[in-house]
């Protein structure tokens, strides 16, 4: 049976202790995902408490972790999304929200002119993170968000 949780706190102490867990057993992201057999990026969320795994991958990840029945529920369990309380002092998460204050209107400004009135859908959407090289040295960060454009309808 599918359930949704209610108050996030079990979800943030079970991510906590699978960070740990991660940790201790020097895992990977990438590994975790392998084993949960689902994307890197959503596995990730899924273990920091903003999704919800499916049975088998939850029992993948929480054996490969070292976590108990207990955790297979959480992580199946459809969290409280959200995890920013205010603006975040976080460096890199910080860098994201200052990202979306000074692009955020253009963004919009260019979804709309291109779609019309509506939203990109973070339900029916993937996320990429690569690394590649910058021409002038160093690497550079390519982030891909890919949402389903979803249109306002009036009624």
């Amino acid at each position: 049976m599918v359930h949704a949780q209610f108050d996030p706190t079990a979800r943030r102490e079970l991510a906590i202790a699978a960070v740990e867990a991660k940790t201790v057993k020097d895992l990977s992201w990438r590994e975790i995902a392998e084993a949960a057999g689902l994307s890197v990026a959503f596995t990730t969320a899924a273990v920091l408490g903003q999704h919800a795994l499916p049975e088998p991958a939850a029992r993948a990840v929480a054996e490969l972790l070292g976590l108990d029945e207990d955790a297979v529920r959480l992580l199946r369990t459809i969290p409280t999304r959200g995890s920013l309380d205010g603006i975040p002092t976080d460096p890199t998460v910080y860098r994201f929200h200052e990202m979306l204050q000074v692009y955020g209107t253009t963004l919009k400004a260019l979804v709309h002119e291109e779609f019309g009135d509506g939203i990109i859908s973070a339900i029916n959407f993937t996320l990429d993170v690569r690394k590649v090289a910058d021409p002038e040295g160093g690497e550079r960060a390519v982030i891909t968000l890919d949402g389903k454009y979803l249109p306002t309808k009036p009624f």
